[in-house]
């Protein structure tokens, strides 16, 4: 584990375990070893500081590719920060730039270290789970690796979209881990990959009771 990443467990990890409290079920479903891909619903921002909180393994989280090409003394420090956490660098834009993410965190997987990802690709603009875009289970048949299905629950309330910090609130939030699907002899054609992409969304529903909307989220949540 990063030593950044070890300091920031000690700290920040510590204080969202104490602060909020959260409640963790299927931690024994987490392997101890070996690359792992975590897929989530995303209901918040603080998704990930809770998942990094209660996930006692580094996880690789995605940051985008302004953090790692600045200038001066802030380019310095976000460069020494990305890289000190283990960041996967994200190209914005699609096509090849948006792959170079993927193509980023396979060796990161094959090398025994976890990558978190939200197959719903952004924030639930109202509470329910949308349909699954393929890049979790591509990333995961690349790599070789198990998806284990995460379900969260109360990061909505702690913290909404628009929110800039969390509120304080114990015992809201629920973390909830399933059984790790394997991936090892899994087709990567795109037939394949759908159908492994609604496994997980189906192993996501059954840990949060969402209601499953079949299609994709919208990118901006709806004006109200």
């Amino acid at each position: 584990m990063p030593l950044l990443y070890t300091i920031g467990k000690v700290t920040v990890g510590n204080a969202m375990m104490l602060g909020w409290r959260p409640h963790v079920e299927g931690l024994n479903h987490i392997p101890r070893t070996g690359g792992v891909v975590f897929a989530g619903n995303h209901l918040s921002v603080a998704d990930e500081l809770f998942l990094g909180s209660v996930v006692p393994r580094h996880l690789a989280f995605w940051a985008k590719e302004e953090y790692f090409d600045g200038t001066g003394v802030k380019g310095w420090f976000n460069r020494s920060l990305m890289h000190g956490l283990g960041a996967i660098r994200v190209a914005r834009g699609g096509g090849r730039a948006a792959l170079t993410a993927f193509d980023g965190a396979i060796p990161v997987l094959k090398s025994g270290d976890a990558v978190a990802l939200y197959p719903e690709g952004t924030r639930s603009p109202d509470g329910r789970l949308y349909r699954g875009r393929t890049g979790v289970a591509r990333l995961s048949v690349a790599a070789g690796v198990p998806i284990v299905p995460v379900g969260m629950l109360g990061t909505d309330k702690v913290q909404p979209i628009g929110q800039l910090m969390p509120r304080p609130a114990r015992g809201v939030v629920t973390v909830k881990f399933g059984e790790p699907i394997p991936t090892v002899g899994r087709s990567d054609d795109r037939t394949a990959l759908r159908e492994l992409t609604d496994e997980v969304m189906t192993e996501i529903q059954k840990l949060t009771g969402q209601e499953y909307v079949p299609r994709y989220a919208p990118a901006k949540p709806p004006k109200e």
